[in-house]
């Protein structure tokens, strides 16, 4: 399983500035599907301890018709540096064999309004979310979900053409 923690080319203004991707061998059906790793939950008290207008920047895009606002939520999803690497232990103990890899990276300041965070986005015929918290044996002491799109993702395929299960 390759690991790969980019570095930070500068100090993030807030703690809360992780995320995480992992990419899973095989799952439903698909081979090396990207699940895209996000804090479930937090405090509603959280949202007034940030200095908005110094982490958010411009709106993105005006015409989405996304609130620009929601771009809160993608901080409030990301990780600390501490929760990153618990994270990163338990997913490397749990389902090491499992994943082809685990990747993070630092969110970019200020964050563009208007951005869906990834807990808004919609689950549908190829869109799915794993709620890892829900799975036997859950270690850590905060929820984290995982959000994919198979259609992202190519079949396993058997010699024949005929897809694996």
């Amino acid at each position: 399983m390759d690991l790969n923690i980019a570095a930070t080319h500068q100090e993030a203004p807030v703690a809360r500035a992780h995320v995480l991707t992992m990419t899973i061998k095989s799952f439903k059906g698909r081979r090396n599907v990207d699940v895209h790793l996000y804090r479930a939950q937090w405090n509603p008290d959280e949202m007034e301890h940030y200095d908005w207008e110094k982490l958010l920047g411009d709106v993105e895009h005006p015409e989405s018709g996304i609130d620009p606002e929601n771009s809160r939520k993608v901080l409030l999803e990301a990780f600390t540096l501490d929760e990153r690497d618990q994270l990163i232990q338990y997913l490397q103990n749990r389902y090491g064999s499992k994943l082809e890899s685990i990747a993070s990276c630092s969110l970019n300041f200020p964050i563009p309004r208007g951005l869906t965070a990834l807990s808004d986005v919609a689950e549908g015929k190829s869109v799915g979310r794993i709620r890892l918290e829900n799975v036997p044996k859950y270690t850590l002491s905060f929820p984290v979900h995982g959000l994919f799109d198979l259609n992202q993702h190519e079949p396993i395929m058997e010699a024949n053409g005929r897809q694996q299960i």
